[in-house]
């Protein structure tokens, strides 16, 4: 049975494989990926099908290994995998459980910056309803972790539903806020356009030092001093907290199932998003699998 993107009480995976291809935002390195179907309690995969050997990954809170400008897992072996949040808020929002997502290199391709052009695959092939029930991650409490003037944190809510606040010293971003629920398959509409950006002064710093090498106006949305500097302009009016949305997304998939709660994240990115998994796991009185 072919499921629509609203939440599923079943687990789902994928109707038939993908194929896509693309560059690594930071590596610039282009990369193959042929996403799935998988079977019931699969779980998400990345499987590095240039290595021959320990070359499954489990995408997990466990297993993430760097959050610098991205967020990489990795296995105990070494094989890694970079740049997969917006992969993971594309399964996240369109609610798939079970696929093996194989790829040729160490990084996902960042395809226009957002995480549409997956849902559309997703959308394309089908969502099929498995045999058994989805497991949830039901918040009992609060659980916040924070460094600086940034924090996130998440508390007990009846779905899932996430508020998020960025502010740069940038006039074209200056402060934005932006809270959803995230019901009704509105995850494709109000989150999955933002593209990820940067700001034009860091890009020369970035690249000397081994990042953004694959970026681009195709891929990005570049913030210079005066203007934004992609000719199309931006896609939301706040497309930039949006994105931050987006990411917090994907990180959370991590948990290794849907979360039920209110997240809730100022000035954060994924070193926060990953540090809170991280605190609720420590505590099973901060949870319940439902």
């Amino acid at each position: 049975m072919i499921a629509s993107s609203n939440t599923s009480k079943k687990q789902q995976t994928i109707n038939s494989s993908i194929s896509l291809s693309g560059v690594g935002l930071h590596s610039g390195k282009k990369v193959a990926i042929n996403i799935e179907p998988a079977e019931i309690n699969n779980g998400i995969r990345f499987i590095r099908t240039d290595q021959k050997n320990s070359n499954i990954i489990n995408a997990l809170w466990s297993n993430v290994t760097s959050t610098n400008l991205c967020t990489t897992i990795a296995n105990k072996e070494g094989a890694s995998v970079s740049t997969i949040e917006h992969l993971m808020s594309a399964l996240s929002g369109m609610h798939i459980d079970n696929v093996n997502i194989l790829i040729d290199g160490p990084e996902v391709p960042i395809m226009d910056g957002s995480s549409l052009p997956f849902v559309e695959l997703f959308e394309s092939k089908g969502i099929v309803k498995q045999e058994i029930d989805r497991q949830i991650i039901l918040i009992e409490k609060e659980v916040v972790v924070t460094k600086g003037d940034s924090f996130t944190k998440i508390l007990p809510d009846k779905q899932f539903a996430i508020n998020f606040e960025i502010e740069f010293a940038s006039h074209l971003v200056n402060k934005q806020a932006c809270q959803l629920q995230l019901v009704n398959g509105n995850y494709k509409k109000d989150i999955s356009f933002a593209r990820t950006f940067g700001f034009e002064k860091d890009v020369d710093y970035l690249r000397a030092n081994g990042f953004a090498l694959g970026g681009s106006l195709e891929n990005a949305v570049v913030v210079g001093d005066k203007k934004i500097l992609n000719k199309e302009g931006l896609r939301f009016e706040d497309e930039f907290v949006r994105h931050k949305m987006l990411d917090s997304i994907g990180d959370l998939y991590l948990a290794g199932k849907p979360i039920q709660g209110y997240f809730y994240g100022k000035k954060s990115g994924h070193f926060l998003n990953i540090q809170l998994l991280r605190k609720i796991f420590s505590d099973k009185s901060n949870f319940k699998i439902i």
